[in-house]
């Protein structure tokens, strides 16, 4: 496609001289110039999500179309490499975030500093959430064997895993984020190649929500058995709550981890045409919510508080005891952030079955805020005849990088 006009002769690079690395640019825009811009440059104030801050991105931003986690082995055995390795993600993870590519490619006999499938798009709320599996702190290899926070173990294996080392633990993980599945295709492509050398990667897993062009509303998610997913959030709006629930606090005994997160993977195979054969009324029993409103049964709306021991005029329950949303409330003391998205990997070659399901993330203060829900899921969830767990991964998820600092900088301080 041809471009005219005074378009022809605008780069990504003159936009950002005028309208400056935040992407705010009033200078263009009180001038007109506007018109004669690309959209997706015109767009780059909206959509970008800021790579620096107290918290790392993609942890309470609100949830993208597409998610891509990567998890890494580390192939160097020296913490130099590892650190530089770290800073030149930093900055090429700033430029990503901003719009920006990767750099100039003058020269047509040198290879391309960015791999280029990105040109022309925007930010797309792009971001990248960066953490560390205990594998890293093994045999002190990078000597932060002694930073190792207690919380960071194995988690246990529960009733009914099956799982795959193919799509469990990591050294370490990145969570990458957007609203265009070809920008965090191109993010992943980029940190893999930065990388060469010094990681491998371990497994990767894409996932995707229904759009926000789909949906306007900005409604709670349905998951691939068509029920509404993540209802039961926690309010995160205030401080204190999030401080509760969400994130690492300097007491906890780590203080490089402070700000952080515990990230907990977790990728579920949905047994869809077993499901598909199962009757609405037993759909919404094995939930425990209605399909369409997405409200607890017995009640009416979506986010009406769960109340287990509500009975009907006959003194039955009205919420099965064993149905998904009774046993994950459980006393209603624990909390966690789910940040979850579906995943389709083609089909099983044997049975000629989709290959399908959750890929399951949640962010908490602490593990054991997902042990003790997972625990009780697990043996006595009614939802656990049409899934089964096929992966599983614990991560440290870093505070948030500040302007002059790299990702993880505290733990390598």
């Amino acid at each position: 496609m041809t471009r005219t006009g005074l378009e022809e002769g605008v780069t990504r690079r003159d936009v950002l001289k005028v309208a400056g690395l935040t992407g705010i640019g009033a200078a263009l825009y009180a001038s007109g110039i506007e018109r004669f811009l690309p959209r997706a440059l015109t767009a780059q104030a909206t959509d970008q999500v800021p790579f620096y801050g107290k918290y790392q991105a993609g942890i309470l931003t609100p949830v993208q179309n597409h998610v891509q986690v990567v998890a890494f082995d580390i192939q160097t055995t020296r913490r130099d490499e590892l650190i530089d390795l770290l800073q030149r993600w930093t900055r090429a993870c700033a430029r990503l975030t901003a719009g920006l590519s990767l750099g100039e490619s003058d020269s047509l006999y040198v290879p391309p500093e960015d791999t280029g499938e990105a040109d022309g798009l925007s930010a797309s709320h792009l971001t990248f959430t960066f953490g560390c599996g205990i594998s890293l702190f093994a045999d002190n290899r990078f000597g932060i064997a002694h930073k190792r926070p207690d919380a960071l173990r194995e988690l246990p294996v529960f009733d009914l895993d099956q799982l795959n080392e193919r799509w469990s633990g990591g050294d370490l993980v990145v969570q990458i984020c957007a609203d265009d599945q070809q920008v965090v295709f191109h993010a992943l492509r980029n940190l893999t190649r930065i990388g060469r050398g010094v990681v491998k990667i371990r497994w990767t897993q894409a996932g995707f929500q229904r759009s926000k062009a789909a949906d306007a509303t900005g409604g709670t998610p349905r998951n691939l058995f068509g029920f509404k997913d993540g209802t039961g959030n926690p309010d995160l709006s205030q401080a204190t709550v999030r401080d509760k629930h969400l994130f690492y606090q300097w007491r906890d005994g780590s203080p490089w981890l402070t700000n952080g997160s515990f990230l907990v993977v977790r990728r579920v195979q949905m047994h869809l045409e077993v499901w598909d054969r199962t009757i609405l009324k037993e759909q919404e029993r094995t939930f425990g919510r209605e399909r369409s409103s997405g409200a607890p049964l017995g009640s009416k709306k979506e986010f009406d508080s769960v109340t287990p021991k509500q009975r009907t005029a006959h003194g039955e329950a009205q919420l099965p005891s064993d149905s998904h949303t009774a046993v994950a409330h459980g006393t209603g003391q624990e909390h966690l952030l789910r940040r979850s998205y579906s995943y389709q990997a083609g089909i099983n070659e044997t049975t000629g079955a989709l290959d399908a399901g959750l890929l399951f993330l949640s962010f908490q203060r602490s593990p054991e805020q997902f042990i003790t829900i997972q625990k009780r899921l697990a043996t006595s969830d009614r939802l656990n005849e049409y899934i089964t767990h096929r992966g599983s991964a614990l991560f440290a998820c870093f505070g948030g990088i500040q302007k002059g600092g790299y990702i993880g900088d505290a733990l390598f301080a």
